[in-house]
C-alpha cells in the first residue's frame, strides 16, 4: 500500500520536490482543533444515520480526543508527505485505533473537510478580533473622556481649517471602527454556513444528516448547493476586505499619531513603552508602533488582492489553487490582532499636550469661517462675507497680526457690520461651542456622541456574548 492515502491509482511514489510543493501542512496545521471537532461531529452523524455503529463512533471519538491531547502537548509529528492537516490526523487515527479509523472518511471529501475547517477557524477568530476591536474603540472613548475640553486645530489638506475638540477627533475614530465592527458581523453571518456533507462536489450516496452536523458544530445555516459549498471563498474575500478597510483606518490614525508626536506638531507624547530610539542619534524617540501598523496595512491589502486574483478565473468546483487561500488569511488574522492590541495600548498611553494644541489654534486663522458666519447673521450674503473675511486675513498677514489682535476700527475698515461683539464671536471657545449641529464639535454634541458610543458598545456586546454563550 502506498504511504499516501490516495495512492491506489498510482504506480509511482510522489517526487520529493512535488510532495513539498503540494503540501499545506506547514500552515494548515493551525486548524487542528477545527479538523478534529469537524471529524467528531461527522462521526456522530454517521452513527446517528446507521452508517457507523455506536461502538465504532465511540472508538473514533476517543482516538480523536487522544490525538488532540497529543498535539496540544507537543507530541505529534506533522509529516509533509501526508500533505495536510486532514490526512495527518486520519493517518495517526488509523495507526491508533486500526481499520475503523478508515471509516471516518465515509461520506466526505477533503474538499468539504477543508471548507468546514476554514469556516470554523475564521468564525472563531472573528470572535477574538471583535473583542480586540471593541477594546480599541473603548480606548478612543477613554482618550476623549480624559481630554474632553481640549481644543486643537482641525485640518483639511493638512492645513489648519477650523478649531475642534480633541475629544471630537477621537470620537471620529470610534465611529469609524464601529462601522468596521458592523462589517465584521456581516462576515460572521456569511461564514456561519456549514459546507460539510457536500462531498467532493456533488453530495454523497449515503443517507447523511447535514443539519445534525450543523447543530453539533453550531452553524446557523447549511450550504444549499454542493458545488457552492466546496468552492465558495466569498467569506474569506469578505474577511480580507474587512481586514483591509480596518488596516486602512489604523493607517490613517498612524499617520496622525506620527505627525502629532513630531517636534513640528508636538501635540502628543507617546509613552516610552511604545517607542524606540536610534542606534546613532541619542535624542530620538521614534513612533515605531504607529509606523509598523501603517506599513502592515499594505501587507493586508496585498492579501486581499492576492485572493481576488486567485479566485477570479476558477471554474467550479474545487481547484488546488484554493490551497492558496490560507496563508494570506492566517497572516491577515495575525496582523490585525496584533495591530489592534498594540493600538489600544498606545492610545491609552499617549499624553495630550493641551498647551501646544491650544497655542496652535490661537495663532492661526481657523476661526475665519466663524467671522464670515458672524457677518451673515448681520445680513450680509455669505459670498460677500467670504470676500470681506478674506481681505481681513490678508491684511493681518501683511501687518503680522492675528484676527484677535485687530481693533474694532481695523475690523470696520472691511465692513461696517463689525461691532464690539466680533471679538467674542471669534474666540476659539465660542467657535467650538457654537458648532452645535448634530454631529458637530461642540461639547454638547461630543457628549451626545459619547452616549451613542456607549449604546453602540452595548449592542456590540450582545454579539460578543453570542460567542461566549455558544462556545464558538
Amino acid at each position: 500500500m502506498s504511504k499516501s492515502m490516495w495512492g491506489g491509482r498510482f504506480t509511482k511514489t510522489t517526487d520529493a520536490m512535488m510532495e513539498e510543493f503540494n503540501s499545506s501542512i506547514s500552515f494548515d496545521k493551525r486548524m487542528y482543533r477545527e479538523d478534529i471537532a469537524g471529524s467528531m461531529a461527522h462521526a456522530a452523524m454517521l452513527a446517528r444515520c446507521g452508517i457507523l455503529t455506536d461502538a465504532e463512533a465511540a472508538t473514533i471519538r476517543q482516538g480523536l480526543q487522544d490525538i488532540l491531547a497529543d498535539i496540544e502537548a507537543g507530541n505529534f509529528s506533522f509529516e509533509v508527505s501526508l500533505e495536510d492537516i486532514h490526512m495527518n490526523i486520519e493517518k495517526r487515527l488509523t495507526e491508533r485505533i486500526g481499520a475503523v479509523g478508515g471509516k471516518l472518511h465515509t461520506a466526505r471529501s477533503r474538499n468539504d473537510q477543508v471548507a468546514v475547517d476554514t469556516h470554523m477557524y475564521v468564525r472563531r477568530e472573528i470572535g477574538e478580533i471583535a473583542k480586540l476591536l471593541e477594546d480599541l474603540q473603548k480606548a478612543f472613548v477613554e482618550a476623549a473622556q480624559n481630554n474632553l475640553q481640549v481644543i486643537m486645530p482641525g485640518y483639511t489638506h493638512l492645513q489648519r481649517a477650523q478649531p475642534i475638540l480633541f475629544s471630537h477627533h477621537m470620537m471620529a475614530y470610534f465611529f469609524m471602527l464601529a462601522r468596521d465592527f458592523e462589517r465584521l458581523q456581516g462576515v460572521q453571518r456569511r461564514t456561519d454556513i456549514l459546507p460539510l456533507g457536500a462531498g467532493a462536489l456533488a453530495g454523497t450516496t449515503f443517507p447523511i444528516d447535514r443539519h445534525y452536523v450543523a447543530e453539533q458544530l453550531g452553524f446557523a445555516q447549511v450550504y444549499q448547493n454542493s458545488l457552492d459549498a466546496v468552492s465558495d471563498r466569498d467569506y474569506i474575500l469578505e474577511f480580507l476586505s474587512f481586514a483591509s478597510i480596518l488596516m486602512v483606518h489604523l493607517s490613517r490614525i498612524s499617520e496622525e499619531i506620527i505627525l502629532w508626536s513630531s517636534a513640528e506638531f508636538a501635540f502628543i507624547e507617546l509613552d516610552d513603552a511604545h517607542c524606540t530610539g536610534s542606534s546613532i542619534m541619542p535624542q530620538k524617540k521614534n513612533p515605531d508602533m504607529a509606523e509598523l501598523v501603517r506599513g502592515k496595512s499594505g501587507r493586508v491589502i496585498g492579501h486581499l488582492m492576492a485572493m481576488l486574483t486567485t479566485v477570479k478565473g476558477l471554474p467550479l468546483a474545487y481547484n488546488k489553487d484554493l490551497q492558496e487561500d490560507k496563508e494570506g488569511l492566517f497572516d491577515a488574522i495575525d496582523t490585525i490582532k496584533f495591530s489592534l492590541a498594540v493600538y489600544a495600548a498606545m492610545i491609552r498611553g499617549l499624553r495630550v499636550r493641551q498647551e501646544k494644541m491650544e497655542q496652535a489654534v490661537r495663532h492661526d486663522f481657523s476661526h475665519a469661517t466663524d467671522m464670515a458666519d458672524y457677518l451673515v447673521k448681520k445680513g450680509l450674503p455669505f459670498r460677500q462675507a467670504h470676500e470681506v473675511v478674506g481681505k481681513t486675513v490678508r491684511y493681518c498677514i501683511e501687518q503680522e497680526k492675528w484676527l484677535m489682535d485687530l481693533s474694532i476700527a481695523e475690523f470696520q475698515q472691511f465692513s461696517p457690520l463689525f461691532e464690539a461683539d466680533i471679538l467674542e464671536a471669534i474666540k476659539v471657545e465660542t467657535c467650538v461651542e457654537n458648532r452645535n449641529s448634530f454631529g458637530g464639535t461642540s461639547p454638547a454634541q461630543v457628549k451626545l456622541a459619547m452616549e451613542a458610543a456607549a449604546e453602540t458598545i452595548r449592542k456590540q456586546q450582545s454579539f460578543l456574548d453570542m460567542y461566549t454563550k455558544n462556545d464558538i
